[in-house]
């Protein structure tokens, strides 16, 4: 077994609507006898696409006279964010080799930049596949090889293909890769190789097959050998009627369906389990069929007698009674990457290659993490964010990546604890990021109000309680917020005095906010003779409060910053000039 080589794994990712599962199922159903081809398009977790159909698909590869000793491909095929280009082994990414599905009328969006990201933090060698080249408008399907088919295109096609494979290449180039047209290239291990394709008219597609046969082939091949003892990753629990599989990828050895694994669990502990039913994948084919023993690189679905606590993402490997060794290489590949500060926000994912992908793309973003889970927000997570409330505001926040909410934690959240939940994980940093902000520019406009206040009353004569000692009457929040102890002028900048209670619909409160109507006291005031022609009351503050304000203006509502205005006027009036 040692001299054998496995299958590469290949990733195909991509931005949404790029086209990734057309390309997919352009590769899996290109050899595929008629009439088969009907099951090989639904959603699987993995592809095993063998040499013999490989090279029947693939017309070059005969044609090239290069021999080929891989056996063939895994393509594994899930859902396409970043967070599944992040699957794990011990050592690295679960991928060999990634296929990233650009549209070359878009180019790099958000969710390709996150691609990128991770297959460079990950190491793993990619090609791109520069698809949807049958939308240039006038581009010309050909049955030439690819090159001659892009040489052949008249001259106005050609120059809008250049530009925009000449913008793609600038573009990869601030992410630190240099990439260039496949057949360009002389070292691969230098350039990242771009294969213009479409999934629609299946040009350059046996172009792109033939790169990925010669990528492995020349320079895999070690990383390919085969050792003797299982190891593997678990992608997902399936339920089918009333018993649960669990689909994994075999990345190396052999396992037998007698064989005891051991599975990586978050608390630590190894799970051991013996395996109950034990199937592969069929070569392009969603069925299974039961085996006695499998070899990597495969797709395989398990029932285990141990099943419970069991998570996506989470490594496993062949058990010896050798638990202790197990700990230790479980505890040193999940702790590498999980990895959280001491306060943060609280952060949870469907898997472990997600989780890990959020991770790495929040620390991008500067955003620490206090927690980090597998599986829904619970009950847990929410009284982990209630405790952030009373540091820091700004971390009471729980993200949640391609998970929900359960129902006792909903019961148990405050109005003060932001939960953030979505199944495309840029759309959730961009929603964390921009709440965060919101939520600073709030801290920042408390902290600046308490220092002092933009106030603007509307007197209401009408409502005049008591005439003095002190006066009461009723006043309407035309502006900003009203609070206990506020210093108070009139138009003319006359001294008025400071608001001694508030009330509301008979209840004194400390505050009032715009358009509110209360009653409110001050001491030392002759309503009759000092208010009853006075139209408006403001706050009385000072230059250095008002140039704080000035400074701060981006945190005031339009209202306030006109308010604000009015103030300075009342002040010019009287020869101070603030500079407003």
């Amino acid at each position: 077994m040692e001299n054998q080589i496995r299958q590469p794994i290949v990733t195909v990712c991509g931005h949404v609507d790029h086209g990734k599962t057309s390309i997919l199922d352009c590769l899996r159903s290109s050899c595929v006898q008629e009439g088969e081809a009907g099951g090989i398009t639904q959603k699987i977790s993995f592809t095993s696409y063998p040499m013999n159909q490989l090279k029947a698909a693939c017309p070059l590869i005969g044609k090239s006279g290069i021999k080929l000793n891989i056996p063939g491909f895994l393509l594994i095929d899930t859902p396409g964010h970043a967070a599944f280009t992040n699957l794990r082994k011990r050592g690295g990414s679960l991928a060999d080799l990634a296929v990233l599905v650009i549209d070359i009328n878009d180019g790099i969006k958000p969710q390709t930049a996150e691609v990128i990201k991770i297959l460079k933090m990950n190491h793993t060698p990619f090609i791109i596949a520069l698809n949807k080249i049958d939308n240039i408008s006038g581009w010309r399907n050909s049955d030439k090889d690819l090159r001659s088919a892009i040489e052949s295109q008249q001259e106005n096609v050609k120059q809008v293909f250049d530009e925009r494979y000449m913008t793609l290449i600038g573009a990869l180039n601030n992410y630190g890769f240099d990439a260039d047209l496949y057949y360009n290239i002389d070292d691969f291990t230098k350039q990242v190789a771009l294969v213009p394709c479409s999934a629609i008219t299946k040009q350059g597609i046996p172009e792109l097959i033939m790169m990925l046969c010669g990528l492995s082939q020349r320079y895999l091949t070690e990383k390919l050998k085969l050792h003797k003892d299982a190891k593997g990753v678990m992608l997902e629990i399936k339920k089918e009627k009333s018993t649960n599989y669990i689909e994994a990828i075999l990345y190396d050895g052999e396992l037998s369906r007698q064989d005891e694994i051991a599975v990586a669990s978050f608390d630590g502990e190894p799970i051991i389990t013996k395996i109950r039913i034990l199937e592969e994948i069929l070569p392009l084919c969603s069925k299974f069929i039961p085996k006695d023993k499998v070899q990597a690189s495969t797709g395989i679905r398990m029932q285990l007698i141990e099943k419970e606590n069991i998570l996506p993402g989470m490594p496993f490997v062949l058990y010896k009674n050798n638990l202790n060794e197990i700990k230790e290489i479980f505890k040193k590949e999940i702790s590498e990457n999980i990895k959280t500060e001491k306060y943060g926000i609280i952060a949870k994912a469907d898997s472990l290659g997600s989780l890990e992908a959020l991770l790495v793309l929040l620390g991008e973003k500067n955003i620490p993490v206090v927690k980090a889970g597998i599986g829904s927000i619970n009950k847990s997570d929410v009284i982990s964010a209630k405790a952030n409330l009373e540091i820091n505001e700004l971390n009471a926040i729980i993200i949640g990546f391609n998970v929900d909410l359960e129902e006792d934690a909903k019961e148990i959240l405050q109005k003060n604890i932001k939960v953030l939940t979505n199944d495309v994980v840029y759309r959730l940093i961009d929603d964390l990021v921009d709440y965060r902000k919101e939520k600073m520019n709030e801290i920042e406009k408390r902290r600046l109000m308490s220092l002092a206040t933009i106030c603007k009353l509307r007197v209401l004569p009408q409502y005049v309680f008591r005439n003095t000692k002190p006066a009461i009457f009723g006043v309407r929040v035309e502006g900003g917020k009203l609070t206990s102890d506020l210093a108070l002028i009139n138009s003319s900048e006359e001294k008025v005095g400071r608001v001694k209670n508030i009330e509301s619909e008979g209840k004194s409160v400390s505050e009032a906010n715009e358009n509110l109507e209360v009653a409110i006291s001050i001491p030392g005031v002759n309503f009759e003779r000092q208010l009853k022609d006075v139209d408006f009351l403001y706050t009385d503050i000072g230059e250095s409060q008002f140039r704080n304000f000035k400074k701060n203006k981006d945190l005031l509502s339009e209202n306030e910053k006109k308010i604000l205005m009015e103030i300075a006027d009342i002040k010019r009036k009287k020869r101070v000039d603030w500079g407003a």
